[in-house]
């Protein structure tokens, strides 16, 4: 996980809706009302979300596959 423990912008504790948000996303929900439902409101809490890298194949993120070399 590489996701910021806050929003950059308010502060609002987000990284412990990450795993939930990525594993319905991977389901195949739609990514708004996946946040929606997870209360997550505020425009610079939603970018923190949707602006986060994610291969849809596979399900990782670039720290993935860096962790490998380093």
């Amino acid at each position: 996980m590489l996701i910021p423990v806050r929003c950059f912008t308010c502060g609002r504790v987000i990284a412990e809706e990450w795993e939930i948000y990525k594993n319905r996303v991977m389901a195949g929900e739609d990514p708004k009302k996946v946040l929606n439902d997870l209360g997550i409101i505020r425009p610079c809490c939603r970018r923190m979300f949707i602006s986060h890298p994610l291969d849809p194949d596979t399900g990782t993120e670039p720290i993935d596959e860096i962790i490998k070399y380093g």
